[in-house]
């Protein structure tokens, strides 16, 4: 991203969630998809079962202030992440069909 001038996005409460959810439902085709937004668990940080990001956190995307606390709403996860303390991790965004028509998420590992 940075050789490019971008950065990583990260969400930090519904309203961004709902956002982007509409944005990759528009140019997402097929479903499932896998969206890496930059939620990563460094190896000293360990797996936190009651947290909404279970221990991950935004990466910091050129010098931005990471929001280090999330509501509960973004805790929807596709698959409980592997617990460790040993290991780095990457989560993203994954998007799936929904029978009601609209996108179904969570966060994979």
């Amino acid at each position: 991203c940075g050789r490019r001038r971008g950065c990583l996005a990260w969400v930090s409460g519904e309203p961004e969630l709902r956002l982007l959810l509409g944005l990759l439902a528009e140019v997402t085709e097929p479903l499932p998809a896998l969206f890496w937004l930059g939620l990563k668990r460094n190896a000293s940080a360990c797996t936190h079962a009651g947290q909404p990001l279970r221990g991950f956190s935004w990466e910091d995307a050129g010098g931005g202030t990471v929001p280090q606390e999330v509501p509960a709403v973004l805790g929807r996860w596709v698959k409980e992440p592997m617990r460790s303390c040993l290991s780095a991790r990457c989560a993203g965004l994954h998007l799936a069909a929904d029978p009601g028509g609209g996108p179904s998420w969570g966060w994979k590992e």
